[in-house]
């Protein structure tokens, strides 16, 4: 079978039917060939005959697309969500294959509810990569696969075990590196707007940068923002989600909660990026959406404060 390009995979890149993207990922058909014609998020390659083949990037994309819908974002706003966060790899692109085999086995370990086996492949994982690696390329891969496949027969359980293990362990890494020093961020995760384990990563990002952070409660009400950070005093207040905010939020109480502040305030994760343009009109720093680049973003801004 051979393929026309509408797409440029490499020579080396095996290429699925629509029916083993489908397998793979749990899309409905119907739906991955709307997000090609109406959205161009899919680009596959087609055959002489026109037959859809996809590769493994066009999986993970498809896997990614998924992520975003889970959060609430419009279908119409992803294209641009993707194009922004199209970074390169954070290791050496040699590295994928091992990625993918290290994805396997803990994917293997959750679906057969041995904690014991998870616990040894976490264990390892640190002894070979960055905690930003393990986490970006293995553990978060397998978190967000099994997250958007909930709807099918055991995935459900797969996904809250899994999520379980690594809320427990991130929060016992936070907890080794607390420092007794001023706190320099205060960051918080409003009701329903994130999944605990993203908000909990990024204050591992922060603390792994060297950034004093301190994280309040998953269901922190933002009304009472003002009050804590007028206890605690910090440098400024970050307030993580990744979900789309409110039309009506991002109005007057938003602009609200800013004036009530005695520090600065900046928002992160998804619901930040798209609320980018607010964000400015309003003075109010945007720190991106992903969780492992909050901390160099808010570096720099925790400089700017002090060179200003």
């Amino acid at each position: 079978m051979s393929a026309s390009k509408s797409s440029s995979p490499s020579p080396q890149q095996d290429l699925f039917p629509i029916r083993e993207v489908v397998r793979l990922t749990g899309i409905h058909p119907v739906t991955l060939r709307a997000w090609e014609r109406r959205y161009a998020l899919i680009v596959p390659t087609r055959t002489e005959s026109g037959h859809r083949l996809y590769c493994m990037e066009d999986v993970e994309r498809v896997r990614n697309i998924m992520a975003w819908i889970e959060r609430g974002v419009a279908v119409s706003k992803i294209g641009d969500l993707l194009a922004k966060h199209n970074q390169p790899a954070s290791e050496p692109v040699q590295a994928s294959g091992e990625y993918e085999a290290w994805q396997l086995r803990v994917l293997q370990a959750v679906e057969g509810f041995s904690e014991r086996e998870l616990e040894r492949h976490y264990g390892q994982l640190f002894a070979l990569y960055s905690p930003l690696a393990v986490f970006t390329e293995v553990l978060l891969p397998v978190w967000q696969r099994l997250l958007i496949a909930q709807e099918q027969y055991g995935k459900r359980s797969q996904w809250l075990m899994l999520d379980t293990f690594l809320r427990g362990r991130v929060l016992q890494r936070l907890q080794l590196g607390r420092r007794g020093e001023v706190i320099q961020v205060l960051l918080c995760a409003p009701a329903g707007q994130s999944h605990e384990l993203e908000w909990l990563l990024a204050g591992l990002a922060l603390q792994e940068a060297g950034v004093t952070v301190q994280l309040l409660s998953a269901e922190q009400p933002l009304a009472e923002l003002a009050l804590v950070c007028a206890r605690v005093k910090p440098q400024v207040a970050v307030v993580f989600a990744q979900k789309p905010f409110a039309t009506d939020w991002l109005d007057k109480p938003l602009e609200k909660l800013n004036m009530a502040l005695d520090c600065e305030l900046g928002l992160a994760g998804a619901g930040a990026e798209l609320a980018e343009a607010r964000l400015q009109a309003l003075g109010i720093a945007c720190l991106g959406a992903q969780w492992h680049s909050l901390a160099q973003r808010t570096q720099r801004w925790l400089q700017e404060q002090l060179d200003t």
